[in-house]
């Protein structure tokens, strides 16, 4: 049975009990562990795709971001960064390689040769990518013997599919779902998972970990030339702390291009949460960009809003 759980953020903050029994506002600068991996991660991730030079890579490690996503597109940047910081720092990396294959048979050669190009010595993680339905075993016993060759050590997942999604949460917490890491899209214009997904994650262990992605909606919550009458573009700062204040949020993945842009996103762990009136500007830009601009990739989940006009297709 899949229960829907209420989050109650006093006054839209995130809150955390302090040590006097009262509560103060949540710091988005403390790691928090993957699943049950033992694995403690940065609430900011970097993925490759973007060809971030490799001392923004470097740098952004340093003050702070332990979770490298060498996804999508591998860039050769991205790899000698994980390279140069793996020399001292290892252990203290989180290294994920996504495989979008539909074919189980294809994944362990695919990830021996991610394996070879990237120069490190392992992956922490094996992400199965843009997934419609719960994979089936296949998938799982070719991670058990990449991950007994040493080569992988955990498994995540991604999908666009987020009614699927509480399927997969119910799964761990019954403890027959390998996925500690669950991947999904969500912004001020996507929120879809705030009923989909979001009210069925447990307050507390065993669930995976929540990453979103997208923050910044490709970019449109930041271009001046699509916003509403009247209103100043998001920040990118801004649309990272909007992800990461939801309580369900536990990593957001941002993908720079420039140290400027890393700048942004570490800036949000800096910040910290919105406060209301930042959330509600947001969520009113989110909602006329959901009406006027189709997402480049749909989510499985958005056909209602579609069929009553609130959403571009």
């Amino acid at each position: 049975m899949i229960r829907a759980v209420e989050y109650e953020p006093v006054g839209r903050y995130m809150l955390c009990e302090s040590t006097d029994g009262g509560f103060g506002v949540s710091d988005f600068l403390e790691r928090r562990e993957i699943g049950r991996t033992g694995l403690m991660s940065s609430r900011l991730g970097i993925g490759s795709t973007f060809n971030a030079p490799t001392h923004v890579i470097e740098d952004a490690f340093h003050r702070g971001i332990n979770y490298l996503y060498w996804g999508t597109v591998r860039q050769p940047t991205f790899a000698e960064a994980m390279v140069n910081l793996a020399k001292q720092h290892r252990d203290d990396m989180i290294i994920t390689i996504q495989s979008y294959s539909p074919d189980a048979g294809t994944i362990a050669g695919e990830v021996e040769e991610a394996l070879k190009a990237s120069g490190v010595d392992r992956f922490d993680f094996l992400l199965l990518g843009n997934r419609s339905s719960v994979p089936d075993e296949a998938f799982v016993e070719v991670f058990e013997r990449l991950r007994d060759r040493g080569i992988v050590r955990f498994m995540s997942l991604s999908s666009h599919n987020r009614p699927m999604l509480p399927q997969l949460l119910d799964l761990y917490a019954r403890g027959e779902s390998p996925y500690e890491l669950l991947m999904l899209r969500y912004n001020g214009v996507h929120r879809g998972a705030e009923k989909d997904v979001f009210p069925f994650v447990p307050e507390s262990a065993p669930k995976p970990s929540i990453m979103t992605y997208t923050a910044t909606r490709w970019g449109h919550l930041v271009d001046p030339s699509k916003m509403p009458h009247g209103e100043q573009p998001v920040s990118a700062r801004d649309c990272y702390r909007y992800s990461m204040s939801h309580p369900a949020v536990d990593m957001v993945l941002c993908g720079p291009a420039s140290a400027a842009q890393m700048d942004e996103a570490i800036a949000a762990m800096e910040r910290g949460p919105l406060e209301p009136d930042e959330r509600e500007r947001i969520e009113r830009i989110g909602a006329y960009l959901y009406g006027q601009y189709a997402p480049a990739y749909p989510d499985q989940g958005d056909a209602e809003d579609v069929s009553a006009g609130l959403a571009a297709q």
